[in-house]
Order: C-alpha cells, then sequence, then structure tokens
C-alpha cells in the first residue's frame, strides 16, 4: 500500500510511462487526425484552413507533414524532440486559431495534444526508443 502512494519513481517506471505517452499520443494524433488529412488531400487542399496566409495546400501539406510523418517518428521514439516542434505549431494554430483558444470547449482536444508534445519534448522519449539507440 505505501508503494501506491509513494513519491519516488525508477528509471523503469519513467521509460514505461514515457513509452505510453508517445505511443499513446502518437498513434491517436496519426490514426485520427494525420491519416484521414493524407489519404483525403486532394478534397481537403482547397478548403482547408489558412492562418498565415501561405495557401491553403501548403497549409495542409504543413499539418499532414506534422499530423502523420512526425507523429510516426514520435512513436518510434525517432528524433523525438524534433519531432514535437511541428506538432507543438499545429496543435497552437488549431487551438488559438481554429477553435479561438477554448480550452474548455471546442479546443480541448487541441490543448490536451498540445499538452502532450509538450511534456514529450520537454522530457525526451525515454529509454524505449530509437533515440537512445542514435545517442550512443
Amino acid at each position: 500500500m505505501k508503494r501506491l502512494f509513494s513519491t519516488k519513481t525508477s528509471p523503469v517506471a519513467f521509460s514505461i510511462a514515457m513509452l505510453v505517452l508517445r505511443v499513446g499520443a502518437g498513434m491517436l494524433m496519426l490514426g485520427n487526425h494525420g491519416l484521414d488529412k493524407l489519404i483525403h488531400f486532394a478534397d481537403k487542399a482547397n478548403r482547408f484552413a489558412d492562418p498565415f496566409n501561405i495557401g491553403s495546400t501548403t497549409s495542409l501539406a504543413l499539418v499532414v507533414f506534422a499530423e502523420f510523418f512526425c507523429a510516426a517518428f514520435i512513436i518510434l521514439g525517432l528524433f523525438t524532440r524534433l519531432a514535437t516542434i511541428p506538432l507543438i505549431i499545429a496543435m497552437s494554430v488549431a487551438l488559438f486559431f481554429s477553435d479561438k483558444g477554448a480550452i474548455f470547449g471546442k479546443g480541448e482536444l487541441s490543448a490536451l495534444f498540445l499538452v502532450c508534445f509538450l511534456a514529450i519534448l520537454f522530457l525526451g522519449a525515454g529509454r524505449i526508443s530509437l533515440d537512445r539507440f542514435i545517442g550512443k
């Protein structure tokens, strides 16, 4: 019972927690958002939001890169911190431009993803990742 309320963590527990966070957030982003945008790219290209006036097709391409390819890198734990940056930008744009900053309403999902990817950026991939093998 003492272990349940302990504030101590082991390196193994931390690595497993980071694996769960990485794979969970990455799979949800890739499967529910990135894959749909990649498959229906041509249909969405002309009507996708363009908050930076770079063209709707270019905006969609950048979001697909973030939500599909960067999410795949995060799942694998490959170039993890670098891969979170496009996702953090994409989720910030979704939250503050599309959802108008409504973190307790329409923007809740964007805010949740943003928090997850910020945590991954600060903490890294953990020991159970491909980054571990590159770093050695």
